[in-house]
Parts: C-alpha cells; structure tokens; sequence
C-alpha cells in the first residue's frame, strides 16, 4: 500500500463485491465497508492531502466511514472527499432523453440529489436545463427507474454482475471533470455525496435537509468541493415529497457507517 499509495494525488475507490440478485445495498455493507475503512487508512498514512472519490457502495455508508477514519487520523478535509453519484445523474439523462427525443443525453443538466440508493435518491426535473416536461402518467415511472435502476441491471445480468460499465463511464466522468477543476478550469459542476458543513454554502443547506451528508450540485475548483449549491430550496411538492422519504433512509444509512469506525463489528 506504501508503495503504491506515496504520491498519488485522487484515488478512486470502485473497490468491493458486485451486487447479486436479491442482495440490497445493505446486505454489501459489511464486506465493502471494511473494504473502504482499510483503504481510507492506507490514504490518511501515506497520500493525507489527495482528493477520495468513493464509489464503492453503499455510498451512503461508505463515505461517512472515510469521514470517520479521516478524523481519527488528523487529515479530514471535506473538500476533498467525495461520494461518486453520477451515475444516477447519467440515468437521469439517459431516461428523460428517452421521452423527449433529445439525441445527446448529455446536453440536458438534471440535479439529483440526496443519496445513491433507492428512495434517497432524488431527480430534480423541475430544474433541468434546457427544462424538460415530462408527461405525468409517466412521472412516478421515470423516478422509480432512476432511484432503481441498478437493480433492473443486476437482474438482466442473473447474478453475472452488476451496473459496473455505466459505473465505469460515471467515476470517469466525475474524476475527469475534477482533474480538469483543479488544473484552473472554472464553471465545472457535478451533484456529489459530500460532508456539506465542510463546504462553502454547505451549512445552510444541511439545515434545511437535516443531514450532513448529502448530494447536491458541487462547483468544483483547484481546492476540490469549491461551493455546495442550494436546489433543495427550489423543489416543487412532488419533489418534496420524494425528499421526505429520501431523509428518513439517508438518516439510518449514514448513521450505520458512523457506527460501523466507531464500534467495529466482531471479527
């Protein structure tokens, strides 16, 4: 780890067991956990001042246990650590390009914010750019195929695997867009998990969703997380409605990493 880890400036860390069918995020919690705890430690030893890009799930666990590791170790910088939730802004796209014939999925920028499982995971369409109608009787459809959309891939793929291309693209998406933030390029934003009182902007919007750590909009900058962006304020009800649900899990899904550093589990 010495030898590999000295030196290096982001890591990006997929690293744990796939998904299998009828496996929840929470049943890949013990293994990837200690998974994640055991390289965030090797980090916090030998590169103390690189930006962590956590994808490994449940994210929503996962990145309050590099927070937690990070502390203990002296070197916690929230600006630098992040929880990699792209991939549910790609689906995002990728869906609403789908009903509205746009050819390029990227050219429409959706918020999704929350977390990255399930019911945490919230797609903002009131705020996409260029806005975007969707047709009612398809609303609800369209949200539960972002919030679950890992699992109709782990099911196509019966037990062989799980969403590891469009993973793939999304931690390459995100880590490209940060290299190009910390070598001065300005204006570059992506939704990503983050320790929110840590970042500028961040406070008040923890406040508002009662967690610190949440998904919103990140401007990223040479520093990592430059300034968290406040789109929760501007949900409409339906949205609202769906935030509700996504505090309620995210609360117990951070909780369980917090624990999980704080009072290790036998081994």
């Amino acid at each position: 780890m010495e030898a590999a880890f000295t030196g290096a400036d982001i890591f990006v860390i997929p690293a744990g067991i796939p998904r299998k069918p009828g496996m929840t995020r929470d049943d890949l919690f013990k293994i990837n956990a200690g998974i994640v705890q055991g390289l965030i430690e090797g980090v916090a030893k030998y590169a103390p001042k690189a930006f962590i890009l956590v994808i490994s799930n449940p994210v929503n666990s996962t990145v309050p246990i590099a927070a937690e590791v990070l502390k203990r170790a002296g070197v916690f910088d929230p600006k630098k650590l992040f929880g990699v939730t792209t991939l549910d802004v790609v689906r995002a796209e990728t869906f609403v390009a789908a009903i509205t014939g746009e050819s390029n999925p990227a050219k429409t920028k959706i918020p999704v914010i929350g977390g990255h499982s399930g019911e945490t995971i919230v797609p903002l369409f009131s705020q996409a750019e260029p806005a975007v109608t969707i047709p009612a009787d398809k609303l609800d459809a369209l949200v539960n195929r972002i919030q679950f959309g890992g699992d109709e891939v782990v099911k196509a793929k019966d037990g062989a695997g799980s969403a590891t291309l469009s993973m793939a693209y999304a931690g390459f998406r995100f880590a490209e867009k940060l290299i190009r933030a910390v070598k001065g390029e300005k204006g570059l934003v992506e939704p990503s998990f983050v320790y929110l009182p840590g970042v500028s902007g961040g406070d008040a919007i923890a406040k508002i969703v009662g967690s610190d750590f949440f998904s919103v909009p990140i401007e990223l900058g040479p520093g990592g997380a430059e300034k968290a962006i406040d789109v929760v304020s501007a949900a409409n009800d339906y949205e609202k409605k769906l935030l509700e649900a996504c505090y309620t899990g995210l609360g117990g899904n951070i909780s369980k990493g917090v624990e999980f550093v704080q009072n290790p589990p036998p081994k």
